[in-house]
C-alpha cells in the first residue's frame, strides 16, 4: 500500500513538473522560454495555432493537477486516521507477553 502511495506522489511530482513547463512555453508578451532556447517567436512547434493547442493541453494538465490534490490529500488523510486507530505495539508489550 505505501509503495502505492509513494509512486503517486511521484506521479504528482511528474505532473508539478510537466505542467510547469507547458506554462512556461507559453507565449507571453515578451519572448517567452522559446526564445531563451534559440527558438524565434515567429517558429513554432504545432504549426500556427500553437496558442491554442498549449491553452488546451495546459487547461487538461490543470484539471489532472487539481484532481490529484484532492485525491492525494483525501488518501493522506485517510492513512493518518488508519494509524492514529492502529494499536500501540511496542517492543515492551510484545516482550512482556
Amino acid at each position: 500500500m505505501t509503495f502505492l502511495y509513494f509512486f503517486t506522489i511521484a506521479l504528482f511530482l511528474l505532473v508539478c513538473v510537466f505542467l510547469c513547463t507547458v506554462i512556461l512555453m507559453q507565449e507571453s508578451k515578451s519572448a517567452g522560454l522559446g526564445a531563451s532556447f534559440g527558438g524565434d517567436s515567429s517558429e513554432s512547434l504545432f504549426g500556427t495555432s500553437t496558442a491554442d493547442v498549449l491553452k488546451k493541453f495546459t487547461a487538461w494538465l490543470a484539471l489532472v493537477f487539481l484532481v490529484a490534490c484532492i485525491l492525494l490529500s483525501l488518501w493522506t488523510t485517510a492513512l493518518g486516521h488508519s494509524k492514529a486507530n492502529a494499536p500501540a505495539f511496542t517492543m515492551d508489550h510484545i516482550e512482556s507477553n
